[in-house]
């Protein structure tokens, strides 16, 4: 710990890759040039922005160590039947140095001269945002951590040798700056521009926060840091999740923002949040923005295309079934619903879906002109083959240089996150249900009528035999996990929902692709008249335009009924319930014995 520390204190730059608000940070921050007025308080900010803000590999890659998302390779974490504190890392000096550039913040900023007390209160929210935004992602991580609300000096052996501080602790001042911050960021519309930190970011963040420690206090038996049971008088009146349904209900009483809908765009609008070159401001509410004049790009169509690069991106086939038809009824109630082909699953069904992924409708540019395009199994293994971000121009496949705006937190969010909270706490009602799910499923056409049937398809989805937890007999809340899975896919919300929910298991699941009925036998997916894939044990076949995917054997694949049935593919996990946090690094603990390890860990 003390070589990390004095390490962070020697690193004197904020710096980033993707620099999208056009600001070099100021890099002597140790000098008096600093914290003179308040534009040099507004350039220390934009460091924060600069270093902190999520980039687009975050914004789009976060759920590709999740249960729903089919993939070439998943993290060495999960598929590593041995890991111990050795191989882990995560608590370097890049990991820590927030501590130092925060803190020296808010204990210097108030030298600045000329600056209103308003002001002040403002970027002192802002900064503590950013505190409460890297000690969530620690405490995420590795549970309990050590708590520094001041700038670490060099001699000071109590702070760099000081043990971890109970996950109470800490996320009780996590909370302390979230609030802080929710009162006193500016609301004023020149914040509301989707990059700066303004009143009703931190409102929703404060919701996601909330909800998380909330629903992990729940569902997890023990405090995984310690093994021990939770102390029931710190939560007795579920304060978490509370905060976290206060938050939701501030922002929607604001009236600021609202869900991008209008009927007549019903089968694009969701997609159009994800594809379009500017924020779509009614909705998005936090955004990394990107321009094709300014040289700000990104390579997100091509990660999800790529056939030897990108990690081969495709929904698992389970999760495919839990979207709903449009009338409302559920697809599983389909006797037949493993055995449905392709095509047929996309007929009357959530608007979302052949928004998500190709769809026998799906058309591209290829070389300038509009064609039909069916799915490409060396770049999807399932043939539910990822669309969501992605530009319809193959020439944006190549070229890696994409400029479409990525959503950080949606107003989406809001509802759900409010919903949960409601439905967690025993409050849920038809009116909550009316403000937030009905309005995300008319949203993608789906009939808005509350269910009152438990479905035991998600019943079973949402249950993990092993983990000490009943079945879940709540039907709103299995409605509104089903809900959020679907409109959050890809936006990197769902690993964090697993381990919140005590489900890290369904990370081993096995994983299906779509309905084969017979080997050797050519399919045309998309309906245009020219088939498309052949499944074989034999030799692949010559029919042009036909892509021949081996099964059984060495393959990556092989077919439920040996013969015929829906694809399977895994990659082999291995999650475990120490893995719901990780190991202490063995790096720190030889600095610092007194850190502790994790009790699963030890």
């Amino acid at each position: 710990m003390k070589r990390i520390i004095y390490a962070a204190i020697a690193c004197l730059t904020l710096a980033s890759c993707e620099d999208f608000l056009d600001k070099q940070p100021i890099e002597k921050i140790g000098t008096d040039e600093y914290f003179k007025d308040e534009a040099s308080l507004d350039k220390y900010a934009n460091g924060f922005l600069n270093s902190y803000t999520p980039g687009s590999g975050a914004i789009t890659r976060g759920d590709g160590n999740c249960d729903i998302i089919e993939v070439r390779a998943t993290s060495s974490y999960l598929y590593q039947p041995v890991w111990n504190p050795t191989l882990q890392g995560g608590w370097s000096t890049g990991t820590w140095n927030f501590v130092y550039y925060i803190n020296t913040f808010l204990e210097r900023m108030r030298e600045a001269k000329g600056v209103s007390e308003e002001t002040f209160a403002h970027y002192e929210g802002t900064a503590r945002f950013w505190r409460a935004w890297n000690y969530f992602e620690l405490v995420k991580t590795f549970g309990a951590v050590p708590w520094y609300d001041h700038v670490i000096r060099s001699d000071n052996q109590e702070d760099l040798y000081k043990p971890r501080d109970s996950r109470e602790y800490v996320m009780d001042r996590v909370l302390e700056d979230l609030n802080y911050a929710c009162e006193h960021c500016y609301s004023l519309s020149a914040w509301l521009n989707n990059q700066k930190i303004n009143r009703y970011i931190a409102l929703g963040i404060k919701s996601r926060i909330c909800l998380f420690e909330g629903t992990y206090r729940k569902y997890h038996r023990v405090d995984p840091s310690t093994g021990k049971a939770w102390d029931p008088e710190y939560n007795k009146d579920n304060k978490w999740l509370r905060e976290a349904a206060k938050a939701c209900e501030e922002l929607m009483e604001a009236g600021i923002y609202s869900l991008v809908s209008t009927p007549a765009n019903v089968s694009t609008q969701y997609r159009s949040l994800f594809t379009s070159a500017d924020v779509q401001k009614q909705e998005v509410m936090w955004a990394r923005e990107y321009s094709a004049e300014k040289n700000v790009t990104h390579d997100v169509t091509w990660y999800f295309t790529s056939g030897s690069m990108g990690p081969g991106w495709s929904l698992d086939a389970d999760f495919v079934y839990t979207y709903l038809n449009r009338d409302g009824s559920r697809f599983t109630d389909r006797s037949d619903y493993k055995s449905t082909t392709y095509a047929e699953q996309f007929q009357n069904r959530d608007y979302r879906l052949q928004q998500t992924v190709i769809s026998p409708e799906y058309r591209k540019l290829v070389g300038g002109v509009s064609k039909l395009f069916a799915p490409d199994f060396s770049v999807g293994y399932t043939g539910y083959q990822v669309i969501k971000f992605n530009i319809d121009d193959d020439s944006y496949e190549a070229s890696g240089i994409c400029w479409n705006s990525l959503p950080i937190l949606r107003y989406a969010e809001i509802l759900l996150n409010y919903a949960e909270a409601k439905a967690e706490l025993g409050e849920f009602d038809a009116t909550v249900w009316d403000r937030t799910i009905k309005l995300l499923r008319e949203r993608a056409g789906v009939d808005g009528t509350r269910p009152t049937k438990i479905d035991e398809y998600l019943q079973e989805a949402y249950f993990s035999p092993d983990d000490g937890n009943n079945k879940i007999t709540d039907c709103d809340i299995l409605e509104i996990r089903r809900e959020r899975a679907i409109e959050l896919l890809l936006e990197g919300r769902r690993y964090d929902d697993l381990m919140r929910w005590h489900l890290g298991e369904k990370l081993n699941k096995q994983w299906y692709g779509i309905y084969v009925p017979a080997l050797d036998t050519p399919y045309d997916l998309n309906g245009d008249g020219t088939n498309d894939v052949c499944f074989t044990k034999g030799e692949a076949g010559n029919e042009p335009g036909v892509s021949y995917i081996q099964v059984g054997g060495s393959s990556l694949y092989s077919l439920e009924n040996d013969t015929s049935g829906r694809l399977l593919y895994s990659v082999g996990r291995n999650f475990e319930e120490k893995r719901y946090l990780r190991p202490v690094p063995q790096t720190a603990l030889n600095i610092n014995p007194d850190l502790g390890q994790n009790h699963y860990w030890k």
